[in-house]
């Protein structure tokens, strides 16, 4: 995630809405070394019986830097606990 601050952000909002959309960027916008927003590309899905943060999760890839991690439990180790 890029971050930028909100001067840098209200210059910019077009190229950084552009690179959000077509490359899917995300873009944290703060300002004293802080976030207080970020800018992601909105899922081309949409359930509207569930709220816009899960959509958000659930169909915008989001979450797609996870595939390359490795499984830290196992199916077995997860109905053992949980199960």
């Amino acid at each position: 995630m890029k971050i930028v601050t909100t001067t840098n952000a209200r210059k910019n909002i077009k190229a950084i809405i552009d690179r959000v959309k077509y490359r899917g960027e995300v873009f944290g916008i703060g300002r004293r070394d802080s976030i207080d927003a970020v800018v992601l590309k909105f899922p081309e899905m949409y359930n509207a019986a569930v709220n816009d943060v899960t959509n958000i999760n659930a169909y915008s890839k989001s979450f797609d830097f996870l595939k390359d991690e490795p499984d830290l439990y196992s199916v077995a180790d997860l109905k053992k606990r949980y199960a």
